[in-house]
């Protein structure tokens, strides 16, 4: 089983991007390159290698679905899972993402303390 190391994360607003930095490299001890929109994500990602890609949903310009569709027409891409944080966590909402390819929905706003663990877990589930 490979091990979840380096994180590509997709967030256009810099108060969350801060605190999610925080909460996956000094709590989650996690290698992670931050991108400001879906376009910088495509741009960036092939080089940089994620284990896994945690995407907004709301974003301007190309917003998370866009993105993810973006990601997964690069081939080194192509397999690497996603996971979608957003506020909108209705069922039906939840249940659209996941039926595009994402691995899970993390809701928003999240705890800075159980992010890197929440990230974990799913990872876990989808390697066992």
């Amino acid at each position: 089983m490979s091990t979840l190391q380096r994180i590509l994360y997709v967030e256009d607003e810099p108060d969350i991007q801060a605190v999610a930095r925080i909460a996956l490299e000094m709590v989650g001890g996690f290698q992670v390159l931050v991108c400001s929109s879906g376009e910088q994500a495509v741009r960036e990602a092939q080089a940089f290698a994620p284990d896994l890609v945690l995407l907004d949903v709301m974003m301007p310009g190309m917003d998370g679905p866009g993105t993810f569709k973006a990601l997964r027409a690069l081939p080194a891409l192509a397999r690497v899972p996603v996971i979608f944080m957003t506020a909108k966590v209705q069922p039906q909402e939840v249940q659209h993402y996941t039926a595009l390819g994402a691995l899970a929905v993390i809701p928003k706003p999240f705890d800075p303390m159980t992010l890197a663990a929440q990230v974990r877990s799913v990872w876990g589930d989808h390697h066992e």
